[in-house]
């Protein structure tokens, strides 16, 4: 079976790592969501899920990003990975669904990207949720709801499989992603 490339986009509080986990355990597929590239930065820079996080953060986040995305390339050919993010309604987001599209194309993968909606009161609840702070999540629910209103999300491309998980269990939006990719065994 040829591999794929997911990539699981929303915004904070709308599931990507736990529907990433719950993808992985249906596909096999490994996991790489975008805190393994945030938190070793957040981390060097004492940033907790409610300070502000500098501009300076994101162009080291980025490096890290590009390395994890050059040992997905260089994985064995029969590996599967998730990727995760939350992409701003900006025209220069793009290139980040171009360079896993072209990782995909590149590994000879299936690419799937996953556009998650939740409604903003939802995911401000869910800011307050303990297990935030083990990953250095977003957790201030006034400033999702700023960043929501100033940023937005970027439109999915027209091949997105587009899933609300306002009301859907992350187990659920897993199997919806694998059924619709064919990966269920």
């Amino acid at each position: 079976m040829a591999p794929t490339v997911y990539y699981v986009v929303g915004p904070p509080g709308s599931g990507k790592r736990t529907i990433g986990k719950h993808l992985s355990r249906l596909t096999g597929a490994a996991l790489l969501d975008n805190h393994i590239s945030n938190d070793p930065i957040f981390t060097a820079f004492g940033l907790d899920g409610v300070r502000p996080i500098p501009a300076e953060v994101w162009d080291l986040v980025g490096k890290v990003r590009a390395l994890v995305r050059e040992a997905a390339l260089a994985a064995p050919p029969q590996v599967s990975h998730i990727f995760t993010n939350w992409l701003i309604a900006d025209e220069g987001e793009w290139p980040s669904v171009e360079r896993l599209r072209d990782l995909a194309a590149r590994r000879g993968a299936t690419f799937v990207p996953v556009w998650l909606t939740c409604d903003t009161e939802e995911l401000a609840r869910r800011m307050t949720l303990p297990e935030r702070a083990e990953r250095l999540k977003l957790r201030d629910p006034e400033g999702l709801r700023t960043l929501l209103r100033e940023m937005g999300n970027l439109p999915p491309p027209r091949d997105a499989i587009r899933i609300d998980t306002t009301n859907l269990a992350s187990a659920d939006a897993a199997l919806l992603i694998a059924s619709h990719a064919g990966a269920l065994f």
